[in-house]
């Protein structure tokens, strides 16, 4: 079984013409973007999505106190002498939120999920394994002693960190959050981001369309994949192609924005305006290119003070850059670095590859997660194979041909791609 790991040089010339191998383009574009530096203050329910600015420390030991893990019965484990069956006297109850009176040696109390542990107890006994007779608790296996306790402070201590910095806030966190006593936390303001699209063959989804005319794709797709709870998406436009209006719309989206990014006109054709304006503007280029197929005429660089990424103008190409090399940028914008991972898989079947550039392509997870069946080629300009893919795999640059049981690098296309 090989291990398809290896990222060499471009046969066809990328290395010489300035591209990037994707592994060090996906590894640079993550360390680009320092975190936006201004902060807010939120209550939890409205933080869902968004990064710690500050870590989150316990307000109290969790849990607060010792409670019961069970419904069921508390006593003295040492009220049980002898060998057993044992008969207690039922002395009262507890129900979670209330705290029950002292228990007197040799006495049982009732108790429910969460109930305080009273004083003179140190076992549950669960309801399942006590008989009731009459007024009295009959045990007929000895329990161990402190079963079913959650002991104070077993699994946080008081001002002990339970979220670091850079923590996105999921649904998990904050319920650890909030078990900790915590209400309120502070995270890094939104990054702002600009989209800007070009071509002017391209029209808004659903228009009525001429013979030359195509459906905006890159627009609403990549707004979808841009808005999320720790972005602002605050310039959505559409440039005409020419250098005069490229010129104009780049620079007011990165006057406005952390982030600029736009699709098209980045390559090497008469028409392709964006890279142009973008050097009037005396942008930094840090990736040129990526030797990747799709979307070999992709760039990361800086204008002003914001990050730029320059899309390729083709669907597919703008798709699998933005995830593959935008996404990572935008999680260090946002100060949550290396959010994005990818893992290793198998191959179930047979695929070719033409040497020269990594490949993304469309796959399909099988039933332990742990596989996959890998499309065909992709065309630059076609999303319908994404549709019904899992993830994408990446096929190294030398690769002729993968087999089955080869493992490959795959990226999942999970909720927040």
């Amino acid at each position: 079984m090989k291990d398809m790991t290896a990222e060499q040089d471009c046969s066809c010339g990328c290395a010489a013409s300035g591209s990037l191998g994707l592994k060090d383009a996906m590894a640079l574009s993550a360390r680009l973007a320092a975190p936006v530096r201004e902060v807010e203050e939120l209550a939890l329910s409205q933080a869902s999505g968004r990064v710690l600015a500050r870590a989150v420390c316990s307000a109290f030991p969790v849990p607060r106190f010792d409670n019961s893990a069970m419904d069921g019965f508390a006593l003295s484990s040492a009220a049980l002498e002898g060998a057993g069956p044992w008969e207690l006297p039922l002395a009262g109850r507890v129900a979670a939120g209330a705290s029950g009176a002292p228990v007197a040696f040799g006495n049982a109390v009732r108790i429910f999920t969460g109930a305080p542990l009273p004083h003179g107890t140190d076992t549950v006994v669960m309801q399942e394994h006590v008989a009731l007779v009459g007024d009295r608790v009959q045990i007929n296996q000895r329990p161990a002693k402190g079963a079913h306790v959650r002991r104070w402070g077993e699994e946080v201590a008081q001002g002990a960190e339970i979220l670091p910095i850079g923590c996105r806030m999921t649904p998990r966190a904050i319920a650890v959050a909030a078990s900790g006593g915590v209400g309120r936390v502070t995270v890094r303001r939104r990054v702002r981001v600009a989209l800007l699209n070009s071509g002017d063959e391209v029209r808004p989804a659903g228009a009525t369309l001429s013979d030359a005319q195509i459906p905006d794709v890159n627009g609403p797709m990549l707004a979808a994949l841009l808005s999320r709870p720790d972005t602002d998406l605050v310039m959505h436009r559409h440039v005409p192609d020419t250098l005069d209006a490229n010129l104009e719309a780049l620079s007011q989206a990165s006057a406005a924005a952390d982030l600029v990014v736009t699709t098209g006109g980045v390559s090497v054709g008469a028409e392709d305006h964006m890279r142009a304006a973008a050097a009037v503007l005396d942008a930094r280029i840090d990736i040129p290119s990526v030797a990747i197929k799709p979307g070999k005429p992709v760039v990361v660089g800086q204008i002003g003070a914001a990050r730029w990424l320059g899309l390729p103008g083709n669907p597919m190409s703008a798709y699998v850059t933005c995830v593959l090399l935008g996404l990572p940028l935008l999680d260090a914008l946002c100060g949550a670095p290396g959010a994005q991972r990818l893992h290793r898989v198998r191959v179930l079947n047979t695929v070719r590859h033409q040497p020269g550039r990594s490949e993304a392509r469309p796959a399909v997870l099988d039933a332990t997660g742990c596989s996959v069946t890998i499309g065909g080629p992709v065309h630059s300009g076609r999303m319908t194979p994404m549709v019904l893919a899992d993830g994408c795999v990446l096929i190294p640059a030398d690769a002729e041909a993968l087999s089955p049981g080869d493992t490959v690098d795959f990226l999942p296309f999970n909720q927040r791609v």
